[in-house]
């Protein structure tokens, strides 16, 4: 069986750490190993993140549930863009790879933290709660998942792929 960090062995069947969030103004979430505030903000248009806070849209009389799904929305959408961005500067795929795979998140409780899709073509799917670790985590997790989804370039010639 090939070393990995413990990091790359890692899995999502531990206990979710937002199940203990208060859904309420001055709750936290993880956001690449830090912790964000919330703030209800009724001047905010969109999620916003400043400093150590996350403004979101929302009045003070929103339920835990709004907050809650207000909240991980924005979550999945910086786990899509900073997946996105790590990927595009990954060495490993600058180096192996003709095209950047497309990022897909997935939510199921047992998965694995990133792993290549053969089965659409250029697709790596990511768990979403991956946007919880630290960067450095998050870049090792989709390197080792490029690596490990290689194929053989179909060629003519079987001996110039040695």
């Amino acid at each position: 069986m090939p070393h990995h960090t413990p990091q790359l062995n890692l899995r999502l069947d531990a206990a979710n750490p937002l199940d203990d969030t208060p859904w309420q103004a001055g709750g936290t979430i993880v956001y690449l190993d830090t912790r964000l505030t919330l703030v209800l903000d009724t001047a905010a248009r969109e999620p916003l993140r400043i400093g150590s806070e996350l403004h979101l849209p929302l009045p003070p009389a929103a339920t835990s549930r709004q907050i809650r799904d207000a909240a991980e929305s924005w979550l999945r959408d910086e786990a899509l863009r900073v997946f996105a961005a790590a990927l595009q500067k990954s060495a490993c795929a600058r180096r192996h790879l003709d095209a950047v795979p497309r990022v897909v998140l997935c939510f199921g409780k047992r998965s694995d933290w990133a792993r290549r899709d053969g089965g659409e073509g250029n697709v790596l799917r990511c768990h979403w709660r991956l946007i919880e670790q630290p960067l450095g985590v998050v870049e090792q997790v989709l390197g080792h998942a490029l690596s490990q989804g290689q194929a053989a370039q179909v060629s003519d010639d079987l001996f110039a792929l040695i």
